[in-house]
């Protein structure tokens, strides 16, 4: 039987349709607080997850959200798996790192970039029936400090963070606090003494610094996944070692580790496993440089994205307080 050309060209204009593929969009809707003006781009596969979760990917020094977009593998994984994301743009045009030092930035509410980035997850979870349990952050380099930032300022917010080549929570604040004042608009976007590693603290002391980010905070902690070269060039690898001894704290682990793993999950590479219910992982990577490879699939597993269960990792659910899960 022939086929009509009117037929042909529906089926063709219904194939096009099938194989058009999502693409990032920046988002321009007013936010309900955004101090910075924090760029919003969002990627939404086309076809979510019921109730999808949302993954927050805050792009390094001298990227873009677009540079984030393209340099990982998340938007492709949101096509598999049907979860959100979220690509905040710094605002600082100077050279695009975040605001990782003031006072607003670093405190529970009070402003700079995290409350505008806190501001967009917001947004998504309204817009899209979004799981407010299962927002999640990662980045590298300034993605991977404000990444900590997220977690840190926001536990109450992120279920688990996922830190590449980062520093610890404050770790700028604390390098050079004279250079930071009460305003997100004068913002110190470096501490050398925290990148060159000549800033060391007792556990307690670091631990402070994200206590006091939410005071009288007692509620669940998300858990924490950092990876950091041994040959990092921009951020000594001994902030990774102040980085683990600051999350074991806020956690109440000891700093010893339950399990070490060579070679995991490339050679050369160590798995640190602190606390209980794998809380706390860290990876360190030997000869490694701060263009450190990032691992999307085991990210995303730590996150546990790909379920669609009930059953799926989630905010409150776990840890250190199984009762609160």
């Amino acid at each position: 039987m022939a086929i009509s050309p009117a037929l042909k060209v529906g089926v063709l204009f219904a194939l096009l349709a099938s194989t058009q593929a999502a693409t990032i969009q920046k988002i321009t809707a007013p936010l309900d607080n955004n101090p910075s003006n924090v760029g919003f781009y969002l990627y939404v596969p086309d076809k979510l997850a019921p109730s999808p979760p949302i993954l927050v990917n805050p792009h390094w020094c001298h990227g873009s959200a677009l540079d984030a977009y393209k340099g990982t593998q998340y938007a492709t994984l949101a096509d598999k798996h049907g979860f959100l994301v979220i690509y905040p743009d710094s605002p600082n045009t100077a050279d695009k790192c975040w605001d990782l030092s003031s006072p607003a930035t670093l405190h529970h509410g009070k402003g700079g970039d995290s409350l505008g980035i806190v501001s967009m997850v917001n947004y998504t979870l309204a817009k899209y029936n979004a799981d407010k349990g299962r927002v999640f952050a990662t980045g590298v380099s300034s993605g991977a400090m404000m990444t900590s930032t997220l977690v840190g300022a926001y536990p109450d917010v992120f279920a688990a963070g996922s830190a590449y080549s980062g520093v610890p929570f404050g770790c700028f604040k604390a390098a050079d606090s004279t250079n930071v004042t009460n305003t997100s608009s004068l913002v110190d976007v470096w501490g050398d003494a925290c990148a060159t590693g000549r800033l060391t603290q007792s556990p307690e002391a670091w631990a402070s610094l994200v206590k006091d980010a939410y005071t009288g905070y007692t509620g669940w902690r998300p858990k924490m996944q950092l990876f950091h070269g041994t040959a990092d060039e921009v951020l000594n690898f001994t902030v990774f070692g102040e980085e683990v001894k600051q999350w074991n704290a806020v956690l109440g682990f000891s700093q010893t580790p339950t399990t070490v793993t060579p070679d995991t999950p490339l050679p050369g590479w160590t798995k640190s496993v602190y606390g209980t219910d794998d809380w706390l992982e860290a990876y360190s990577a030997a000869g490694v440089t701060h263009n450190i490879q990032q691992q999307e699939n085991l990210t995303l597993a730590w996150f546990d994205l790909a379920c669609t269960g009930t059953d799926c990792f989630r905010w409150g659910k776990g840890g250190p307080w199984k009762a609160k899960a």
